[in-house]
């Protein structure tokens, strides 16, 4: 119990193990890899026509009108009731997909979840309201390992369950209903943060306007809480919001929209930051549509069958080698500012060579190690691009930024779903959907290169200018010293 009140006591320890634990059990959805043989097996019924071009659109466009809203009240809330509502909505999914028939209630489905992924962006800022500055670093690192690992954890027990145990579709997802019931159970112990990014205050506000006029540029953090001393020594916390306006009054309101236009004005204030930006919303979108579309495409190629599919276990091998991936990154000793741009195009180009190689085979293997390329360099270029985008800006800007280009991937998704997916209008067949894919990829390639070799060429010529004056200086300087 002295352990137990100690850890509760501690700044950062408490809220980023108990956070930690909510993302485990949160991700460890063992039934998702199987999603898909599930809907058009006997127990729901429906036809792989319908899930692809009716049911998964749903799903897309009721995210897009969540997304936004979402962000906003998330702030406005302070993070932990977003996250509880996660928690109960995950729930809610899975108790759909064991007990209730019919397509009404799988299109209802389609909602509930799109409700569950608009609330993600609640699980990582939430830890930075609650924990000191000097600990972001640390408390980000456990919080996305404890993610990953729920996600490789579930996908290779599904694997587990569905190969060897030949367990049925029904029983795997009432054991994913008991899991994330457990992370709806963590998010109560979550501390309540006692300030929040935009929803500040006047006072509060005002000062924030003063820090970002003075402060270094790309260097602003955000407040932390003002700290006095009682007369028995003890710490404790001012209110930030003590003294001004009520939590939903006009001036409040105003004051969050001043610091949300005063964030944006420095997420998009340069040209490098714009060019990383359009990359993560363009190829963030084309990899959404891959990574939903990818369970028909397999069974396309093999149909289901209980124990000849390996969903589960190609998810966990992504996962993995994705995680090494990004991890490789802070390892490479490159100058992303000047070959970022180029890694971008060559990347995406091998991106895009993996979808056509998905679109075209005939070999089920195949068509799995071509996602776990295509999902392996994504997971490499969206932990350069996150790096480059977080490493210019404060807390405020990195949290708007992350929810603007979200926004922008979703909407460009939205549209690709609505004329080539969505049956009133093409309504593709999957294979067909893969090509046009990849080659939306195979676009986003080019636009890349041709930029990424501009920058290098710029980059090259500018440093080859600097040494040349350099040497001219030197040559100078000796010959003064001679005479």
């Amino acid at each position: 119990m002295g352990c137990w009140a100690k850890l509760k006591s501690s700044s950062w320890a408490y809220p980023t193990i108990v956070l930690s634990l909510y993302g485990f059990f949160a991700n460890c959805r063992v039934a998702e890899p199987f999603l898909t043989p599930y809907l058009i097996g006997p127990h729901k019924n429906i036809s792989e026509e319908v899930v692809i071009n009716y049911l998964f659109p749903i799903w897309t466009y009721s995210y897009l009108a969540f997304l936004f809203p979402v962000f906003l009240l998330t702030d406005f809330l302070r993070y932990k009731p977003v996250i509880m509502v996660q928690g109960l909505f995950l729930v809610t999914n899975y108790v759909l997909l064991c007990f209730a028939p019919g397509l009404p209630a799988m299109v209802f489905l389609q909602v509930n979840y799109a409700v569950v992924t608009s609330t993600e962006v609640a699980y990582f800022s939430y830890i930075y309201s609650v924990i000191p500055v000097e600990n972001y670093r640390r408390a980000t690192s456990y919080l996305r390992s404890a993610s990953l690992a729920g996600y490789t954890f579930g996908a290779s027990l599904s694997q587990v369950l569905v190969s060897l145990a030949g367990m049925d579709y029904f029983y795997i997802n009432a054991i994913t209903l008991g899991i994330v019931s457990m992370a709806f159970l963590v998010s109560f112990w979550l501390p309540m943060p006692q300030r929040s990014m935009f929803f500040k205050g006047e006072k509060t506000a005002a000062v924030h306007s003063q820090s970002q006029q003075v402060g270094p540029q790309g260097a602003q953090r955000p407040e932390e809480p003002v700290m006095d001393k009682d007369e028995g020594g003890s710490v404790k916390e001012k209110m930030e919001h003590n003294g001004s306006p009520g939590w939903c009054s006009r001036e409040n309101v105003a004051n969050a929209g001043l610091l949300l236009w005063q964030s944006f004005r420095e997420s998009y204030s340069s040209r490098h930051l714009i060019y990383w930006s359009l990359w993560w919303a363009l190829a963030t979108a084309g990899y959404m549509q891959v990574f939903n579309y990818i369970q028909p495409m397999w069974d396309h190629i093999e149909p289901s069958a209980t124990s000849s599919i390996y969903n589960g276990g190609v998810e966990a091998v992504c996962s993995l080698v994705g995680a090494a991936a990004a991890f490789s990154v802070g390892h490479i000793k490159v100058t992303w500012a000047v070959w970022g741009e180029l890694a971008l195009g060559l990347f995406s180009a091998v991106g895009a060579g993996a979808v056509f190689l998905m679109a075209l085979t005939s070999s089920i293997w195949a068509c799995y190690a071509g996602y776990v390329i295509f999902k392996s360099c994504y997971m490499l270029l969206i932990t350069i691009t996150t790096f480059q985008i977080a490493s210019h800006l404060s807390m405020e800007c990195y949290a708007l930024t992350f929810g603007i280009n979200t926004f922008v991937a979703l909407s460009l998704q939205t549209i690709i779903t609505a004329i080539v997916v969505d049956e009133t209008a093409l309504g593709l067949d999957v294979v067909t959907q893969f090509i046009i894919y990849g080659s939306y990829y195979a676009a986003i390639s080019v636009l890349f290169l041709i930029r990424g070799i501009y920058t290098a060429c710029v980059n090259h010529h500018s440093l080859g200018q600097t040494e040349a004056e350099e040497q001219g200086s030197n040559v100078e300087v000796i010959s003064a010293e001679r005479f």
